[in-house]
């Protein structure tokens, strides 16, 4: 999937609520914290609030999502 941003970054927690991925920043919390669950640009994120930006790919299980 694809999710495009307008400002320069967006947080993990926040990228992962945007994308539908989870419904508030605690689901967020404990999906991170479940190491190798969630990798930015194919290295696992154990920090929920990591910037992404443009052209990050965020994969979380099977779920890729691209930062446009």
């Amino acid at each position: 999937m694809d999710i495009t941003i307008k400002t320069e970054f967006i947080k993990l927690d926040q990228l992962l609520k945007f994308a539908g991925i989870v419904g508030n920043g605690s689901d967020a919390k404990i999906l991170i914290a479940e190491e190798q669950i969630v990798k930015v640009n194919g290295v696992t994120e154990p920090r929920r609030g990591r910037k992404i930006y443009k052209n990050d790919v965020v994969t979380v299980g099977d779920t890729v999502i691209n930062v446009r």
